[in-house]
């Protein structure tokens, strides 16, 4: 059974994978997007582990991770409790047109052992503004499944770039794997964001407006 988790703000999802239904009144651009990848750091992202590509229709990029796993247990090392990444991202966006984040689609595998417990969690911001609140979600063992999180905005509290700057956006995650009462000496308890292919796979649904 997948385990699923959501974060809102100001909007309850009906559908973990769906985009926000109002984003879909919003004007898309014509022109091709281009997202280029300004720096990566952490420990969930060794260098030339991460890439970024845009969708056809340009409403959504997609991030796909190579090494990225949170462990607790048997063959893990003090520090592995818990893997990060920050992203800072330069989007070329099509002139007349600004954007925000409407919503994040993860998804990632999970072994936990009873007693045990993950914790995926991202925040967003562009440069020079103030970081948002962490949106985290828990999943608890025992587990031994696919698990999948979204974060969603509603609308009205949507943050777009600011029109006519060149501001990069930045995205944070990270993945925490909690031994609570289950037995470390003899288990293994771990979470990644994977995809059957054995990437890691995390899609960012764009909103779009028109700068005056």
């Amino acid at each position: 059974m997948l385990l699923r988790a959501l974060a809102a703000t100001g909007v309850v999802a009906a559908s973990l994978t769906a985009s926000p239904a109002s984003a879909g009144t919003l004007p898309t651009p014509p022109d091709k997007i281009v997202i280029d990848v300004a720096t990566v750091n952490g420990s969930g992202c060794p260098a030339g582990t991460a890439a970024v590509a845009v969708s056809a229709d340009n409403t959504a990029f997609t991030v796909t991770y190579s090494s990225y796993l949170a462990q607790v247990g048997v063959g893990s090392k003090p520090t592995d409790f818990r893997k990060n990444c920050q992203l800072s991202l330069v989007v070329h966006v099509p002139q007349g047109f600004t954007y925000a984040i409407a919503s994040a689609d993860y998804r990632g595998f999970a072994h936990l052992e009873k007693g045990a417990s993950g914790t995926q969690r991202a925040n967003y911001y562009f440069q020079g503004q103030a970081q948002t609140a962490y949106q985290n979600h828990r999943f608890n063992g025992p587990a031994d499944d696919n698990w999948q999180a979204t974060d969603v905005v509603d609308v009205a509290a949507l943050v777009y770039a600011p029109c006519g700057e060149q501001r990069n956006f930045n995205i944070n995650t990270e993945l925490r794997v909690g031994a609570g009462t289950s037995d470390t000496s003899r288990t293994t308890s771990f979470m990644t964001m994977d995809s059957t292919d054995g990437d890691i796979n995390t899609v960012y649904h764009m909103a779009w407006k028109h700068c005056p």
